[in-house]
């Protein structure tokens, strides 16, 4: 009998990819023609041998007529109440954004918006911590008692309950964005874009519009995505140029078009020069801030200038990048751990598996929610499996962890 080697229950991305296209009836040369890309690497990523990129995958999705979720595979659910938990609260949530045009009926008395306010406080934590089962917990009795509040008032106490709505809407479409419910992302930004309306702060009116990338993120729109943020950028420039908050949204503005840019084939000459201008800001302020729960500062400048360079298919620069930047540890975890994640994949594309499986680790042990939600962590660790004959025993673990679960075949 010959030795048992280790295969996947899904096939991941790779597989995905090959069977929807088989389902519209493509050859591989077909889809390269639709992407546009080469034949040789529709081959090269449907055999595992190249690992498939957010812009590729993007670029697939748009030629397939299919979700991007479906290509990734997400939501990835746990096969039990212990490893599904990051999911639990989505049902909920899902009720909860309704209540914005329906006055909510909580079972008891909402407390007063100081109060609660430390509550919305708390949920900004959790998804600095990328804790999703907490903001499952929390964040459905939150939008539940702050839309009674709004309902039952008017004036600065209903601008005040529609302020924090705001953000809890934010944090709904944070979760779903990071676990894969693109529906979800749609309906919780449209909320939040009406909240910040109500408040009728032309600053937080600036802070949303960043904040609507990442529909554009959700369904590969990244053409039209960089050409919202650059209208936005104009409308808001007398806003955001004058103070600090104002100049930390702007800066991530620029740094969610230097990302849509890397992945959009037409744009990629444009990313640099969006990553530069947010570096200058950054340089401006000086410091890494947080203002409207948005991380920004010399060190995210840093993390997306690796995530460029990946984006861009550049994991030379992308590595070279990474050794002359560590996180700080009171940076975030979910800014961290998404840095490592690059670093990670940087690290296997130039032939460095060891260090992309320890690098992983430690993105693991900084986000474990983020880390195993993660496509691009996931793809990771299927691909460092495939390049050992002899899986190592960390790396076995970690893909147990993660739910992609190695089932033994014989040939």
């Amino acid at each position: 009998m010959s030795p048992a080697v280790l295969v996947f229950d899904d096939g991941g991305i790779a597989a995905r990819i090959a069977e929807f296209r088989k389902l519209r009836g493509l050859t591989q040369g077909g889809l390269a023609m639709r992407v546009p890309c080469s034949k040789s690497l529709v081959s090269q990523v449907e055999r595992g041998r190249t690992p498939a990129t957010p812009w590729f995958v993007g670029a697939v999705a748009r030629a397939l007529g299919v979700e991007l979720t479906e290509l990734l595979g997400q939501p990835y659910r746990g096969t039990t109440e212990r490893t599904d938990r990051a999911h639990a609260g989505i049902p909920q949530i899902r009720i909860a954004l309704n209540y914005w045009g329906i006055p909510s009926e909580p079972e008891f008395a909402p407390r007063p918006l100081d109060v609660i306010r430390q509550d919305v406080e708390a949920v900004g934590r959790l998804l600095d911590q990328v804790d999703y089962i907490g903001l499952g917990a929390q964040l459905p009795g939150l939008i539940e008692e702050l839309s009674a509040v709004y309902h039952d008032s008017a004036g600065a106490e209903r601008r005040d309950a529609a302020e924090l709505l705001m953000y809890a809407f934010i944090a709904a479409k944070s979760v779903a964005y990071r676990l894969g419910y693109v529906d979800l992302v749609s309906v919780a930004l449209d909320r939040a874009v009406q909240a910040a309306r109500v408040t009728d702060s032309p600053q937080l009116a600036a802070f949303i519009a960043e904040e609507h990338s990442q529909v554009f993120f959700a369904t590969s729109g990244y053409r039209v995505g960089v050409k919202f943020m650059e209208k936005a950028s104009s409308e808001f420039d007398g806003l955001t140029g004058g103070s600090e908050p104002g100049l930390a949204v702007a800066g991530s503005m620029y740094l969610r078009c230097a990302i849509m840019a890397a992945r959009e084939p037409a744009l990629r000459q444009d990313a640099w020069g969006y990553l530069e201008q947010a570096r200058e800001i950054g340089e401006r302020i000086g410091r890494d801030t947080n203002h409207y729960g948005l991380i920004f500062g010399p060190s995210n400048v840093a993390i997306h200038g690796v995530a460029t360079a990946l984006e861009l298919e550049d994991p030379d620069t992308a590595v070279r990048l990474s050794e002359d930047f560590t996180p700080p540890p009171d940076l975030p975890v979910e800014r961290s751990s998404h840095h490592y994640i690059d670093v990670a994949r940087a690290r296997l594309l130039v032939g460095q598996p060891a260090l992309a499986l320890s690098t992983l680790e430690t993105a693991d042990k900084l986000a474990p929610q983020h880390t195993r939600n993660h496509p691009m962590a996931r793809e990771t660790v299927r691909a460092l499996i495939r390049h050992h004959s002899a899986v190592p025993e960390p790396l076995r673990s970690m893909a147990t962890r993660m739910g992609v679960t190695p089932a033994r075949a014989n040939y």
